[in-house]
């Protein structure tokens, strides 16, 4: 299936294509390029899931690693 100018899935038939960009450009449907938005979404939130059920001592060990590694260097 080729592909948008930012990786977008298109139709491979010509008239296809065209109904799909008229659609587009008229606003019936929305483009978005692979859901990246969208998983960046639920990457934040999960951060901050994770964060709430660690425990003070997780925290404070794990961020001990952190700093070793990155003044080890």
């Amino acid at each position: 299936m080729p592909k948008g100018p930012q990786g977008q899935k298109r139709p491979a038939d010509v008239i296809g294509a065209a109904i799909k960009i008229a659609q587009i450009a008229t606003g019936e449907i929305e483009e978005r390029p692979d859901g990246k938005e969208s998983a960046r979404q639920g990457g934040l939130i999960g951060g901050k899931a994770r964060a709430d059920k660690l425990t003070s001592a997780r925290k404070k060990a794990i961020a001990k690693k952190a700093a070793k590694a990155r003044w080890s260097k």
